[in-house]
């Protein structure tokens, strides 16, 4: 079954059609709220609620139309409104080291590095800034589809794309190796 197929027979109040749609994009919808929180027990709840809306709100989606940004934005605005209710901090990126037999310890301590440096900078971000960042890089959605997911202008989101690199960059820049971060002299 497809996306399409799946919403028509969700209309028409098909559970199991759903069904094919959450399972489609939970990863998706989990890792997005992940990257938004920080939270794996926020991102489950999260997800949950923006599935919950999504079934409420079915009937009201325009066939055609791709399924993915609008749970995406389905999702986005869940977290926005929870994060204004309880003042959840971003945390943008998974700062847990998975667990691997392989692979050079030194090379391991390096990415562990450079993913903190990461996540520092992507914390100076502005919030609209950071969604953005979150969405087109971490979730894999395209700027039309991230300008679809915030309801914004494709106009918008590349000009906020460009300054948050940019401001990532300065930020990467600043705190690298050698500047200033090292215990050695």
């Amino acid at each position: 079954m497809n996306d399409a197929d799946a919403v028509l027979r969700c209309q028409d109040g098909d559970r199991e059609a759903f069904r094919h749609l959450v399972e489609s994009y939970e990863d998706v919808l989990y890792g997005t709220a992940y990257l938004m929180t920080g939270n794996t027990d926020l991102s489950e709840e999260h997800v949950q609620e923006a599935f919950l809306s999504a079934w409420r709100g079915i009937k009201g989606f325009r066939t055609g139309y791709p399924v993915k940004p609008w749970l995406v934005r389905i999702l986005v605005n869940t977290v926005m409104t929870q994060r204004r209710r309880r003042s959840v901090p971003i945390d943008p990126l998974d700062t847990a080291v998975a667990q691997s037999s392989a692979g050079d310890p030194a090379e391991l301590a390096e990415s562990i590095e450079a993913r903190q440096r990461v996540r520092r900078a992507i914390t100076t971000l502005s919030e609209d800034h950071s969604t953005v960042v979150t969405l087109r890089f971490f979730s894999g959605l395209t700027v039309p589809q991230v300008a679809q997911a915030l309801g914004m202008r494709e106009g918008t989101i590349k000009s906020r794309l460009h300054r948050a690199l940019q401001h990532l960059r300065r930020e990467l820049e600043d705190s690298g190796p050698g500047n200033g971060d090292s215990d050695e002299q």
